[in-house]
C-alpha cells in the first residue's frame, strides 16, 4: 500500500544542516541553530537544565502558566531562583526587572517567555534584554509563540537561548523545535558538571557530536515527516516574507480586540493595554455571570472549526482565547469567530451587535 507520508528516503545531514540554516535565518542569528526532535518543552527543558545548577542565582519572570514550569525546573536543578510575577493582564516591565536586580544582586540567569498564548500578553524582550547584558547575566527566552507573530532577535537583543516551536504563528508541526545558542551559554553548559549528557535532553550532546563534528553525523535517525513539514511551513514564510506574515497576525490581533469591543455583550479584552497584547493570540473576559468554557462550547457547537479555546485551569470560567495564528490570521476566520462568540452571547441573553463587530474588525485590520 502506497501513501505519501511512507516510504521515505532517509533525511541526510546535509539536508538536516540546511534547515538548521534556514532557522537560523528566520531568527537572523548568527549563533548556533540547533533543530531538537521533540515539542518545544524538549529544548526548553534541556536549556535549563544544562545551564542552571546549584550555584545559579535565577530571576524567573512569570506572566503566565510557562513561567511557573520554568521556576518549577530551576528549582529542580538546585537554582536559587527569584520569582518575578505579575498579573496575567499585564506585562513585566524593563523597569521590574532592573529593580530585582537591585534587590538580588546575585542573579546571574533570567527565565521569560516572549509571548504567552495562554494569557495573551507578550513581554518586552529587547527593553529586558538590555538591563539583563548591563549585569552580565544570561538570559534563556521561550519564543514558542511569538516566532513569526512578532520579531524574535536572539542577537539584537542578547538573548542566550532562544526556543522556538513550529506550531503557532509559523503555521507548521508541533513534534520539532529548535534552540538558538550562544558561545557563552555553550561555555555555561560544559562548566555545568550537572548538565545532561548522554541524553535526549542534552544539548551539549548535540555542541559536540553534531556541531563541532562539522555536522555530518546526526546523533539518532531524524523525525523525517516533522522535518520536512518544518522545511515546508519555513518555504511558506520565506515566499510570503516574514514582514508580512508578522503584519498579518498584528491585523489579526487588532481586529479581534476592536471587533470584541465593539461586540458587547460584556465582553472585554483580558489584557488591558494593547500594547501588552500578543499578535499570536487574543484572549478575552467573559461578561460577568457567564462562564467562559460554556460559551465557547456553544460557540464550537455551532462551528467546531472557530479557533476558540477556554483558558486553561483556573482561567477557564473567565477567559476565551482567539486563537488567531498560522493560517487562521485572516480577516475570514477573525469575523467567523466574533460570530461564533455573539451568537453564543446572545443565546445567553446577553445583548451584541454583530455588524458593529464586523465594521470595527475591518477597520481594525485595514
Amino acid at each position: 500500500m502506497t501513501h505519501p507520508f511512507l516510504d521515505l528516503a532517509p533525511l541526510s545531514a546535509s539536508h538536516f544542516a540546511s534547515i538548521e540554516d534556514r532557522v537560523a535565518r528566520l531568527l537572523s542569528t548568527e549563533q548556533d541553530v540547533v533543530i531538537t526532535q521533540g515539542e518545544a518543552l524538549l529544548p526548553l527543558e534541556g536549556a535549563i537544565r544544562g545551564a542552571a545548577g546549584p550555584g545559579t542565582t535565577a530571576l524567573n519572570v512569570i506572566t503566565g502558566p510557562y513561567g511557573e514550569t520554568f521556576g518549577n525546573w530551576l528549582r529542580d536543578c538546585g537554582a536559587t531562583v527569584v520569582d518575578l510575577a505579575v498579573p496575567f493582564h499585564t506585562a513585566v516591565t524593563a523597569g521590574q526587572v532592573r529593580d530585582a536586580f537591585a534587590e538580588h544582586p546575585a542573579i546571574d540567569f533570567v527565565s521569560l517567555v516572549h509571548a504567552e498564548a495562554a494569557t495573551g500578553n507578550t513581554n518586552p524582550v529587547a527593553e529586558i534584554g538590555e538591563v539583563v547584558r548591563a549585569h552580565g547575566a544570561m538570559l534563556y527566552l521561550d519564543a514558542v509563540a511569538s516566532v513569526g507573530a512578532e520579531p524574535v532577535l536572539p542577537d539584537a537583543w542578547g538573548v542566550d537561548l532562544c526556543v522556538i516551536g513550529a506550531q503557532k504563528a509559523m503555521g507548521g508541526p508541533a513534534g520539532v523545535s529548535a534552540i538558538s545558542v550562544s558561545e557563552r551559554a555553550w561555555a555555561r553548559m560544559a562548566a555545568n558538571p550537572r548538565a545532561p549528557r548522554r541524553s535526549y535532553l542534552s544539548l551539549l550532546d548535540w555542541k559536540e557530536r553534531w556541531i563541532d563534528g562539522g555536522r555530518r553525523a546526526l546523533l539518532h535517525a531524524p523525525a523525517q515527516l516533522e522535518m520536512l513539514a518544518l522545511e515546508a511551513c519555513l518555504e511558506r514564510i520565506e515566499a510570503e516574507g516574514l514582514r508580512a506574515v508578522m503584519s498579518r497576525h498584528a491585523s489579526a490581533a487588532a481586529a479581534t480586540r476592536a471587533g470584541a469591543l465593539a461586540l458587547g455583550g460584556g465582553l472585554e479584552p483580558y489584557v488591558r493595554e494593547a500594547a501588552d497584547a500578543a499578535p499570536v493570540a487574543t484572549t478575552l473576559r467573559a461578561p460577568a455571570g457567564a462562564d467562559a468554557s460554556e460559551l465557547v462550547a456553544k460557540a464550537l457547537a455551532t462551528d467546531p472549526a472557530l479557533p476558540l479555546a477556554a483558558g486553561g485551569g483556573a482561567l477557564a470560567a473567565e477567559m476565551i482565547r482567539v486563537n488567531h495564528y498560522g493560517s487562521d490570521a485572516t480577516p475570514g476566520v477573525v469575523h467567523s469567530a466574533l460570530a461564533g462568540l455573539g451568537a453564543a452571547l446572545a443565546e445567553f441573553g446577553a445583548s451584541v451587535d454583530l455588524e458593529g463587530a464586523r465594521r470595527a474588525a475591518a477597520a481594525a485590520w485595514e
